[in-house]
């Protein structure tokens, strides 16, 4: 990957704030003039850093709804089991987030569903068939007092910043 510096950490972190800034006023926020700007902007796009940039919604304001985590083990550990869960996974669109973890379950998946019949019907397509699903626990969301979308990049990457010209 290209080496980043200081601005292009000041363009990730204000886009993250503001991904609908323009470019002449992200270029100000930075301290750039816009040609240059414009030039980083297209870096970071084009090495996969800025994936995409899009709306985050009030989940709670659209309507009722519920949160689950879900621990999911498989019934064995071959590469085949993994694969074909993780396609099935895949296919359902409640399923927003699916991580492989370690410790006693092999994935933590965040399903976001209608209500908990609509989550039993995801769990049914998650472990229908030869998914390879051995066990799951679920964790119904109460409340969400600290949510997070944007990345402390600055305590996460602090010691690495290059200092600035």
């Amino acid at each position: 990957m290209d080496m980043l510096d200081a601005i292009d950490f000041r363009i990730l972190t204000h886009l993250q704030h503001n991904g609908r800034a323009t470019n002449l006023a992200l270029a100000d926020a930075v301290g750039l003039t816009a040609s240059p700007c414009l030039q980083r902007v297209k870096r970071l796009e084009s090495i996969g850093l800025i994936r995409s940039y899009g709306a985050r919604l009030a989940l709670a304001k659209l309507g009722e709804h519920v949160v689950v985590f879900t621990e999911v083990t498989l019934t064995n550990h071959r590469r085949a089991n993994f694969e074909r869960f993780l396609d099935r996974a895949r296919e359902i669109p409640e399923v927003m987030e699916c991580h492989h973890v370690t410790g006693g379950h092999d994935y933590l998946l965040r399903v976001v569903a209608r209500s908990i019949a609509q989550y039993s019907q995801v769990l049914e397509r998650l472990s229908a068939g030869n998914s390879g699903v051995g066990r799951i626990s679920s964790y119904v969301v109460l409340g969400s007092p600290i949510e997070r979308d944007i990345l402390p990049l600055r305590e996460l990457f602090e010691p690495n910043l290059p200092e600035e010209a």
